[in-house]
């Protein structure tokens, strides 16, 4: 299957669920290129970005699964080149 790269963008608003969307990214690590975290204190959030190389099932299913998370935020955008 093809894969794709993308860059997820995710926003957490709970602490809480950082062990949940952490376990999710170490499930789909094998596709992961790298990933940068930004504590942002002055609104109590933290900034993630997730530079993935994967068959766009996978990112979508990565991306649908940390959206499910309460409190956390995401949104996905595709390279236009597979290979």
């Amino acid at each position: 299957m093809d894969s794709r790269v993308a860059v997820i963008g995710i926003i957490v608003e709970d602490k809480e669920a950082v062990p949940q969307l952490n376990a999710l990214l170490s499930e789909y690590g094998e596709y992961i290129i790298g990933r940068m975290g930004i504590p942002y204190a002055k609104r109590g959030i933290n900034i993630i970005s997730v530079a993935i190389d994967a068959p766009q099932d996978d990112i979508s299913a990565l991306s649908g699964k940390i959206g499910a998370l309460p409190g956390i935020s995401v949104k996905a955008a595709y390279s236009s080149i597979s290979g």
